[in-house]
């Protein structure tokens, strides 16, 4: 059994992650709104409903396009649809408008592991997904694009 389960420190990760989702079919149901409304396309960036939860310490999108498109990331207890009434809005990243380029969701909370070295940053950054969560991605958009111009979503990190 994982450390989370026993309240231990340091958590201890058993397995690690890459996940990606194509953002072709993805859309909140809003251009301009935070919050999920009406029929929405979002997916599963981690699914941690079976497992002691995972921490995502880098979540990335890939531009594919000039446009730059903003990616939602909300926190839920169902992992077949993301629902306004169990969708928690927990950040967002705004994707570069150069095909290729890396953006960073940068905001994500601050983490209390210690660095071995003090920089500008002195506080390392990652998004913990508790056990019977799902982290969910999606576009602020009213309507899906459909075509492959919107950007790749990435998480990384590790399952505990």
């Amino acid at each position: 059994m994982a450390s989370t389960s026993t309240n231990k420190q340091p958590l201890l990760i058993d397995r690690v992650f890459h996940n990606t989702v194509d953002s072709n079919t993805l859309a909140s149901g809003s251009a301009t709104s935070l919050d999920i409304l009406g029929t929405n396309s979002s997916a599963v960036l981690l699914n941690c409903t079976t497992n002691d939860g995972g921490i995502c310490e880098d979540i990335y999108t890939v531009a594919r396009s000039t446009t730059a498109y903003t990616v939602l990331f909300y926190l839920s207890t169902a992992a077949d649809y993301l629902r306004s009434t169990e969708a928690f809005f927990v950040g967002q990243v705004t994707s570069a408008t150069t095909s290729g380029v890396i953006t960073n969701f940068d905001s994500m909370p601050k983490v209390l592991a210690p660095l071995p070295e003090v920089g500008s940053e002195p506080q390392l950054r990652a998004l913990y997904v508790p056990s019977g969560k799902v982290l969910w991605a999606t576009l602020q958009l009213a309507a899906p694009v459909g075509t492959n111009e919107t950007p790749i979503i990435a998480a990384q990190g590790g399952l505990y």
